[in-house]
């Protein structure tokens, strides 16, 4: 697919310098320098800057905000030379309400006191197609490992309390001595056609009126064509003959690499598993133009930023190869 890095979070042709991230000296020294940023993330949400929330707030790394830090920064990368870090600050206790925090697509912002009123730690979900492909790639990866971090505080070897190292990429365990590296959880979504028709489906939980495509995780010894295959029948009851890889996106919510596929339906009967979805169904190809448009009452846009949205709108203007 020629667009396939053209999804949001794909690649920005970040220089992520993996060869620095065990030179102690060397990140000390970035960290020390005035044009360096460190992005604070505060319960998984960037600190976003602009009216737009169209930027990351980067921040010096002696800035009071980072007294909330309990582990080292995460070396990012570096952005066209500039060292770029994030700092987990999740020890800070806002003042908002915060009664939406776990909430599908959080609307409330919290602000830390000193910095300017545009600088607001936002949900992801929320600001994500405001941000060039480079400040995207950037959060992604600072959300997605620091995600990892938040769950694996105890070595899964022996129990013990593992600590963080190598600039974020690694968690060392001192008492048995295991190293423990940043997973990604492969996710398979797929755009199952038949004809002129795509197959939607909703899990409950959902905003009102929310479809997507299908989509399941890749389980252990398994193709990603077979997990297309399996996860459409399990979920829809639909068989899947032939399948095509299109393209793939990071999706850190919290740590997944979803493999964008066309699945190419055998059969068309939906017999839907209510464990794992709520509904299912076949669009037309003018339906869902009428959806993107926004004039179905039944069913809202796949969200903009998702794959879902880029391989069905890829879909309708028949630019999937």
């Amino acid at each position: 697919m020629k667009l396939a890095e053209t999804v949001t979070f794909g690649g920005s042709g970040l220089e992520r310098a993996a060869h620095l991230r065990g030179d102690e000296q060397a990140l000390a020294d970035m960290l020390a320098k005035t044009d360096t940023g460190v992005l604070p993330i505060w319960r998984g949400k960037p600190l976003i800057a602009g009216e737009d929330r169209d930027r990351p707030a980067w921040q010096s790394a002696n800035h009071p905000i980072f007294e909330h830090a309990d582990e080292a920064p995460i070396f990012l990368g570096l952005d066209d030379g500039v060292a770029r870090f994030s700092q987990d600050v999740s020890g800070w206790e806002p003042d908002e309400n915060l009664d939406t925090l776990n909430q599908f697509l959080d609307p409330s912002e919290q602000h830390f006191p000193g910095l300017p009123q545009d600088e607001r730690f936002s949900e992801l979900r929320g600001i994500m197609t405001h941000l060039n492909a480079r400040d995207a790639e950037l959060i992604a990866t600072a959300k997605a490992v620091g995600s990892w971090h938040e769950t694996h505080g105890f070595c899964a070897k022996c129990g013990s309390k593992s600590s963080i190292s190598m600039a974020g990429w690694q968690r060392d365990c001192a008492a048995c001595g295991a190293h423990h590296f940043p997973r990604t959880d492969p996710v398979v979504i797929m755009l199952v056609t038949h004809g002129n028709s795509v197959l939607m489906g909703r899990s409950s939980g959902w905003p009102e009126g929310m479809y997507s495509c299908l989509a399941g995780f890749v389980e252990p010894g398994e193709t990603i064509e077979a997990a297309v295959r399996r996860e459409t029948f399990e979920e829809a009851g639909v068989k899947v003959g032939a399948v095509e890889y299109l393209s793939s996106q990071p999706w850190p919510f919290p740590a997944s690499l979803m493999f964008g596929c066309r699945g190419h339906a055998q059969t068309t009967e939906i017999t839907i598993d209510p464990v794992e979805i709520e509904d299912a169904l076949w669009v037309t190809r003018e339906e869902m133009m009428e959806t993107f448009a926004g004039n179905n009452p039944k069913m809202k846009p796949a969200r903009k930023g998702a794959i879902a949205h880029f391989l069905l709108l890829n879909w309708l203007q028949d630019t999937l190869d």
